[in-house]
């Protein structure tokens, strides 16, 4: 009797989500969200701990007037919600991998599909919908900065191996650096980081950006099938609406992309000058005419996903503002799509003895660069 009276007490306390933790912890990760605030001269920049997310960069525009240029939400516990990756660190491996699968080593993983048959932004539960630990924070100074850690178990949403992962946010003089890092501890493993901010330089509440001036460094892009999972090949952006060599306006050309309603394109970027000693190339150059502020992003990546908004919609977000299609620009820095699946991509794989290492560097002004003064 004893027994059975045990049996159906812990039968009881499974149904009740107090057996495995599900529910306390739940309920305790979203008491430990938190956000945190970096502030450097005129930048003010504000992440959080669920995703390791960038909630909000506050910055002035040519008339010095402060004005937040990221999309997102009002409370650091909104974005356990948020379907749209707004500001989040998106892993294992960020953007799409065709049929949720691929081989390793003679090894045919799984993964877990959340996109038709196809995963994205490593799964239902990747990156950006787990709490990070702060290793450390530095509100202001010299260089205030925040750094998340993360570790990934063998076999989270299919892929293989241990990995201790860090997200670093970096504040210096008008210049944000964000720096993602990802050690494999004990089996060869796909990693591809991406920060998934969303950008309207005319301020997060502005509207759309069809009128925001884009140039981006990447002669070619690789083409995809009507899933969006590249094909392999690469073609050239000339005679396209992709072709953004020269500085364009967002809005001339996007109506004739109607398989995608918008961008949603992988560049291949040039290999071009380097931007500094770390090996950085200049990726693009945004522009918003109305408020005369200009953000350059230079990185060490192979790739850069040029993505105009097109699936947000009806989404309510700082102050009560709607967001809608078109509201925002993600410039992604990344791997190429798929790249395991493509043995003629850039590698993604991530062994002990190779460490992944990708740096995001965004410089901030007010002054027109020569090539945009037509604008």
């Amino acid at each position: 009797m004893t027994k059975i009276f045990m049996l159906l007490c812990l039968l009881f306390l499974a149904f009740s989500g107090f057996v495995n933790g599900s529910m306390n912890k739940k309920e305790k990760n979203h008491d430990d969200i938190k956000l945190f605030e970096l502030k450097k001269g005129d930048l003010t920049l504000k992440v959080t701990n669920w995703g390791a997310t960038l909630v909000s960069l506050v910055l002035p525009d040519k008339n010095g007037n402060l004005g937040d240029i990221v999309l997102g939400y009002d409370t650091p516990k909104a974005y356990t919600n948020d379907t749209s990756y707004f500001g989040a660190t998106v892993g294992r491996v960020a953007n799409r991998i065709g049929g949720a699968q691929f081989t390793l080593n003679g090894v045919r993983y799984k993964l877990i599909a959340n996109e038709g048959n196809n995963t994205l932004h490593g799964g239902p539960r990747g990156f950006s919908d787990v709490l990070w630990k702060v290793e450390k924070y530095v509100r202001e100074g010299d260089q205030p900065l925040i750094k998340f850690g993360y570790h990934s178990f063998d076999g989270e949403e299919g892929f293989p191996g241990d990995l201790k992962v860090t997200v670093s946010y970096i504040l210096r003089k008008n210049s944000l650096t964000i720096i993602m890092q990802a050690k494999a501890l004990n089996k060869p493993t796909p990693v591809n980081l991406v920060n998934h901010a969303y950008w309207n330089l005319g301020n997060h509440n502005s509207g759309n950006i069809l009128d925001e001036v884009v140039q981006i460094f990447g002669s070619k892009f690789t083409p995809f099938d009507n899933n969006l999972i590249p094909t392999g090949k690469f073609s050239s952006v000339k005679g396209t609406p992709n072709d953004f060599l020269k500085p364009q306006i967002v809005g001339a050309r996007i109506n004739q992309l109607q398989k995608t309603n918008g961008y949603n394109v992988n560049y291949v970027l040039n290999k071009g000058k380097l931007e500094n000693k770390e090996g950085l190339k200049v990726a693009a150059i945004v522009m918003d005419k109305k408020s005369g502020r200009v953000m350059k992003l230079s990185t060490n990546a192979p790739g850069l996903q040029f993505y105009s908004a097109n699936f947000v919609k009806n989404d309510k977000g700082k102050g009560g503002f709607v967001y809608q299609p078109r509201s925002a620009l993600c410039l992604e820095s990344q791997a190429f799509p798929d790249s395991v699946n493509h043995p003629n991509f850039p590698s993604t794989i991530v062994t002990k003895e190779k460490p992944y290492k990708h740096v995001m560097l965004l410089k901030f002004s007010t002054k027109v660069p020569h090539a945009f003064s037509q604008f």
